[in-house]
Formats: structure tokens, C-alpha cells, sequence
């Protein structure tokens, strides 16, 4: 039975409607904390012989996003299926379990590896002066890039067209690739080899470096660590191991760079000269980070390179050029190896909070390749000195904190009848005013007009972007030929005027 000091829900609901009152407020989001845990580790033995790991990579699509690809000093490529739980400490049983498949790739140490054609083919640049291509499925060699005259130390294939390759190497030059190019050269082990179809040499050569460090510094002062070929698949940014200095190329007229960026300006040459370890970019194209061995990531808009770096994050330390970093596919982290065994991630819309500390590889040995999962977002592995390849887990979770009462006001709705006509724009003429007093019969319009939520980006975030980014950028300076894509960019139409800052207009 009901007492008469009880109330029902609709008298409940009633009081609500009509009064402000006194709830209990759900607990408030006060901030997102971030959190990388490790899911565990495997060994980098081959034949039960300790090999140091050198570079690391997820394969692209969902499908097969769990697959980790790592090449090692020995030259031998392995596939790892990190969806296999993996045991603490039990490193050797765990390479066992969650291997695939390994080869012998080359007969020299493989500084890069890649996945291409929906991950079906990889990519391995190797010491060798090589890059070969690799039928995953049989582990059989498709083709092999000659021309280099140096260890060839990175490459990245075109952002829609993974038949078109540049690669970079110790001696100086970078060049362009294209797999489709028939060849009837084949080397002393039957496998077919392919010509470069461009080449830019001396393309990060310091004679500044000469100066300060001497003759001895020659192949420092040529050597380009990084390439990358950047989303308005026209341009390819490129680093060297001589200074901190980027420059960025049109693939259409390499005869000379289009920009170059730099940590700080230039000054009279006193400064000391850093290098830069690698370049990776975000998979919108816009940020691009540079590890230097100032022991900086450096954060660079792609839209805005002649300002410099938006900003920097710092903490370990970059002492070999075996250190590598990476952005985050969306852009929200950054990880990086160090030379004091650990790997520091960072929040980019946070440079000024410390970073998360991975600890879990020795103190004494570097942790050099990193690379990020492209479907599982979070998801990270890191390789080390230490024969040993660890994969985490990046997680939020949110801290509470509870306010005992808040006052909540009454919301009116809309009439059913009002909201759809001014969902349709059409006009509102009542019949009659408020309370029976009857008002002229003219068009009505609501003071706080209801449209229909739109796909864009709000306004207020549009604006927040825009002072982080400065993302607005005139229409008339993009071509209605520059929104479409070139069947080859290393041929494209002579009316094509695209540009990196073209590529955002059209997908925005």
C-alpha cells in the first residue's frame, strides 16, 4: 500500500517537468587519463642464436593488421601473428607460438621493411645497396631495385599507387621506383632487376659538415636517413644524417627542392649540427614528425613548414641514428626508441605533460624500431638491443570525481507540428496568439531556428583547429583539375597544378 508522503513516478517525472529540483549528478569526466600497458614479449632468436631486431612493421589493412613484420641484422624477415597470448617471461616460447613464417631476405643487415599491394607483398631494404620485393604468400623474390651505391636505409611506397617506390640510401641520393616497369636484367640468382626511373644525388649534402667536422665526415654529411612520399602524391620529404634540416620535393621537377624546414632558424654556423633519425607522418597527411638526434621529436604542419615546428617533445635520449619515432595513424601519440633502454610516448595536443615510460627493455641497450597497429588504435610494438620485440596496449580511462548535487532546469520541447515545419524551413502563421489574444497573419519564425545536424566539423572545433592548424585556404587557388588524382605522378598532365596544401582543400 502506498503511504500519502510517497510519491509515483509519474508524480516524480511531473515535478521534474515543472520544477527545478535537487538529482544527484552522474560522475564528472575530469579528464582523460592515458595509459600504455604491455601485453607482452618474444625473443628475436634465429636457430637459437640471439639476432639484434632493426625495423618493425604492422601490415596496413584490417584484415591483417595484427601481423608484425621484423627484419634483423642477419638480413632474415619474420612474421609474428601478435593476436596469440603471450606468456610473461616466457619470450622464446612466445616467438614459437606467435610466429608465421620466417626467410633469408638478403645476405646483409635489413634496415627497413614495408608492407604494399593490400599486404599481399613486402618491401626490405637492406646494406646490401638493394631493395627487394617479396610474394608473402610464398616468400618467393619478385624483383629486386638496383642502383643505389650505398646501405639503402629507407623507402616509402606512393599513398594510392604502391607499384611507385622511393627509396633513400647512405650514398646521397634518393630515386624513384616504378614496379611496373618490365625488365629482362636478371642477377647472378635468377631475380629479376629493376632500374630506377629518377634519382636526385646529393640531395642532403652539408659542406658545412666539412668544415666543422672534417674530410673524415664525408659519408655523414651524404647520407639520407628518411623518405617520405606525403598525401597529395606529388611531393616526397626527405631527411639527412648531416644537419636537422627537411626539404621536400615535387616528384613533377626534381631539379630542386619547393621548401625546407628546420628546427630553428639559420644562424652563422656555430651551432651544432644534428641529424635526423626518421620522418613518419599520420595517416591524414598533416603532421609529420622528425626524430633528431638533439634527442627532439620535432612536429612539423605540413600546410605551414615555413614556420617551423609546431612544437617538440623531449625526454630520452637519441644517441645512434638506429633510434627511430612514429606518429600515431590518428594523430594523437607519438612513440619513440631511446639509448637508455626505454621507449617514451608522448600526447601530441599535450607536449608539456610528461610522457608515458615503457620500461620493460633493458636499461643498458637501445630501443630502436617502433611502429603503431593501423586497426587497433593504441596498439604499439617496440624492438631492442635486447633481442627482444614487446607489444603494448595504449588505453584511456576517465577520472571521476563526484559532485554531491546540481541543479538541473526544466527543457521545453517543441511541439511536434512546429519542429518538423522548421526542420523543412517552412513557415509557422498560428491562428491565434498566446493566452486567446489573436495576432495578425503574418510568417513566424522561431528565435532559435532547429536545423538539421550537419556531417561537418562544428564551429567552434573548426575554429579550434584553425588556431592549431590554420586549415583555411582559399578555393580559388585549387584548380577543379587538382581534385583528381594523376594515374602516375611520375607522368602527370601538364594542366595539373597539385599541391600538398591542394590534397587537404579537396578532402575537407
Amino acid at each position: 500500500m502506498v503511504t500519502p508522503n510517497s510519491k509515483s513516478i509519474f508524480n516524480i517525472v511531473t515535478s521534474r517537468e515543472l520544477n527545478s529540483f535537487q538529482v544527484r549528478k552522474r560522475p564528472r569526466m575530469d579528464g582523460w587519463v592515458h595509459g600504455v600497458f604491455e601485453m607482452g614479449a618474444l625473443t628475436t632468436q634465429h636457430n637459437g642464436e640471439d639476432i639484434v631486431p632493426l625495423a618493425l612493421s604492422f601490415a596496413k589493412t584490417s584484415k591483417f593488421s595484427h601481423i608484425l613484420a621484423l627484419s634483423n641484422e642477419e638480413g632474415y624477415v619474420s612474421l609474428f601473428d601478435t593476436r596469440r597470448k603471450l606468456q610473461p617471461s616466457c619470450y622464446e616460447e612466445n616467438a614459437d607460438n606467435a610466429r608465421i613464417c620466417e626467410w633469408s631476405a638478403h645476405n646483409n643487415a635489413v634496415f627497413d621493411v614495408n608492407w604494399i599491394k593490400d599486404d599481399t607483398q613486402i618491401l626490405t631494404a637492406s646494406g646490401d645497396q638493394t631493395v627487394k620485393i617479396w610474394d608473402v604468400q610464398e616468400k618467393k623474390c619478385l624483383g629486386v631495385l638496383t642502383g643505389h651505391t650505398g646501405s639503402v636505409k629507407s623507402f616509402c611506397s606512393h599513398p594510392t599507387n604502391s607499384d611507385i617506390i622511393v627509396s633513400c640510401s647512405r650514398d646521397g641520393s634518393f630515386r624513384l621506383w616504378d614496379l611496373r616497369c618490365n625488365s629482362n636484367t636478371k642477377n647472378r640468382h635468377g631475380e629479376v632487376s629493376i632500374s630506377s626511373t629518377a634519382v636526385v644525388k646529393g640531395a642532403h649534402l652539408s659542406y658545412q659538415v666539412y668544415r666543422v667536422r672534417g674530410r673524415k665526415a664525408r659519408g655523414a654529411s651524404m647520407s639520407i636517413t628518411s623518405a617520405l612520399w606525403l598525401k597529395d602524391e606529388v611531393s616526397i620529404a626527405t631527411a639527412g644524417a648531416a644537419d636537422s634540416v627537411l626539404k621536400f620535393w615535387d616528384t613533377r621537377n626534381l631539379k630542386s627542392i619547393v621548401t625546407q624546414a628546420c628546427p630553428q632558424p639559420e644562424s652563422t654556423g656555430k651551432q651544432r649540427l644534428h641529424g635526423i633519425s626518421s620522418l613518419s607522418q599520420d595517416d591524414s597527411g598533416l603532421l609529420l614528425s622528425a626524430s633528431c638526434m638533439d634527442s627532439r621529436v620535432y612536429l612539423y604542419n605540413t600546410l605551414q613548414l615555413e614556420k617551423g615546428p609546431l612544437r617538440h617533445f623531449e625526454g630520452g635520449r637519441i644517441e645512434s641514428f638506429f633510434v627511430k619515432a612514429a606518429i600515431s595513424p590518428d594523430a594523437s601519440s607519438i612513440v619513440c626508441g631511446s639509448s637508455t633502454g626505454k621507449a617514451y610516448v608522448w600526447q601530441v595536443d599535450k607536449p608539456h605533460v610528461p610522457p608515458t615510460i615503457l620500461k620493460s627493455h633493458e636499461d643498458d641497450e637501445e630501443v630502436t624500431a617502433v611502429d603503431w597497429c593501423r586497426s587497433d588504435i593504441g596498439k604499439l610494438a617496440t624492438a631492442s638491443d635486447d633481442f627482444t620485440i614487446r607489444i603494448w596496449n595504449q588505453r584511456s580511462y576517465v577520472s571521476t570525481t563526484k559532485y554531491p548535487f546540481s541543479i538541473r532546469r526544466r527543457v521545453m520541447a517543441i511541439p511536434r507540428t512546429e519542429c518538423k515545419m522548421l526542420l523543412n524551413n517552412e513557415e509557422i502563421c498560428p491562428k491565434s496568439g498566446f493566452d486567446g489574444l489573436e495576432t495578425p497573419h503574418h510568417p513566424m519564425k522561431s528565435a532559435n531556428p532547429i536545423t538539421p545536424p550537419k556531417t561537418s566539423t562544428s564551429e567552434g572545433h573548426k575554429n579550434q583547429l584553425s588556431s592549431e592548424f590554420d586549415l583555411t585556404v582559399s578555393p580559388k587557388n585549387t584548380p577543379e583539375s587538382a581534385m583528381k588524382s594523376p594515374s602516375s605522378v611520375l607522368n602527370p598532365p601538364p594542366s595539373l597544378k597539385r599541391t600538398i596544401r591542394d590534397y587537404f582543400v579537396a578532402s575537407s
